[in-house]
């Protein structure tokens, strides 16, 4: 099977009422262990690179390990996407290696660290709808800024977040504004800002309503039933991963992540892609660490790496069965990338049924 559009993935959860995870790479051993993980639940994935991610890995290494990834496991349905856009230019060079989804996060300025004001975001965003979509490609919009609503500071995270103290009204979308968006726009999906950020230290105790505004998806929900919303900085940071770390030879401060009973909370109201990093990140770290640290004679890579790639698919598998308690099959059925076209192409409001 080919690469598909974020939509076609996101129709299907819709339609069944499930949350697909998106993870984070940046080398081989992360994008293997997202697919055993994936065909062993029968899950479709959301593979996504930031534009560090992107500069590390480089664009050509990335593009041939998703086609082998594709041809390895055929039958899963996976999704290709650009991670936090800056530009219309950043969105454009991606869909030109092979993306088939992008994010244009127009909430903040170019430079990745202003916040924007809305006239900026809707005409960069509405920019590259248009550009992607003469593609068949999907495209992932951002309305507010993600950061923490204990402190009001912003986030950094692989140089892409806003710098500084920012206001409660930045911090949480607005669902009027969110409807607005949308229609001038046309975004396929839409990342709101609840109080979530990325990293692992998200919150200083476990998080109530007051920093983590679930209600705000309910809301945006209610003005935007049929637009698919997007949790960003959704890793849970379990205390498991923290203690390994911490028990070989790590530093971790103690934090808190995002409770998967308020990400199944956020499904219920149209939260149908979650963005988890973290998690992987510390499976891999708290593998390696514990592996250097009971064999410190080890020096072959393959010691080490062996243990955190299946860390890692331990951890998405869970990852998994919470987002997606009753397995739908996994198979998209007579989807091609013209398809998408044609449908972009008219502007078609209602979902096609897809057969995932």
């Amino acid at each position: 099977m080919p690469l598909v559009p974020l939509r076609v993935v996101l129709d299907h959860a819709a339609e069944n009422d499930y949350g697909v995870a998106a993870f984070n790479v940046n080398n081989m051993e992360q994008i293997q262990a997202i697919m055993e993980a994936a065909d062993e639940t029968d899950s479709p994935v959301i593979i996504q690179a930031s534009r560090g991610a992107r500069a590390y890995t480089q664009d050509t290494y990335l593009r041939h390990l998703m086609v082998a990834a594709a041809e390895l496991y055929p039958q899963i349905p996976i999704v290709m996407h650009q991670d936090h856009g800056n530009s219309p230019e950043t969105c454009l060079s991606a869909i030109e290696n092979g993306f088939t989804s992008v994010m244009m996060d127009g909430s903040l300025e170019a430079d990745g660290q202003t916040p924007a004001d809305y006239d900026y975001n809707v005409k960069v965003t509405a920019e590259v709808v248009k550009m992607a979509h003469a593609r068949g490609v999907s495209v992932e919009g951002e309305l507010g800024c993600l950061g923490s609503l204990e402190d009001g500071g912003g986030e950094q995270e692989d140089g892409h977040g806003a710098v500084g103290t920012l206001t409660h009204d930045q911090l949480l979308t607005d669902p009027d504004e969110a409807q607005r968006f949308v229609e001038e726009t046309g975004v396929d999906a839409l990342a709101v800002a609840i109080g979530t950020s990325h990293g692992a230290y998200k919150f200083t105790s476990k998080p109530t309503g007051e920093v983590l505004a679930m209600d705000r998806i309910e809301a945006i929900h209610a003005k935007i039933p049929n637009t698919h919303l997007v949790m960003h900085g959704s890793s849970s940071v379990p205390q498991e991963l923290q203690d390994i770390i911490n028990q070989f030879g790590g530093e971790m401060k103690q934090t808190y992540g995002v409770p998967v009973e308020e990400i199944q909370r956020g499904i219920k109201s149209g939260v149908r892609k979650i963005n988890v990093d973290t998690d992987c990140r510390m499976a891999i770290t708290g593998a390696i660490r514990k592996v250097l640290t009971e064999d410190k004679a080890a020096f072959d890579p393959r010691a080490y790496l062996k243990p955190a790639r299946a860390a890692i698919e331990g951890r998405l598998r869970r990852s998994h069965d919470r987002l997606r308690p009753s397995r739908q099959r996994c198979q998209v059925a007579c989807h091609s990338r013209r398809r998408s076209l044609i449908r972009f192409a008219f502007h078609q409001p209602e979902r096609e049924r897809h057969t995932i």
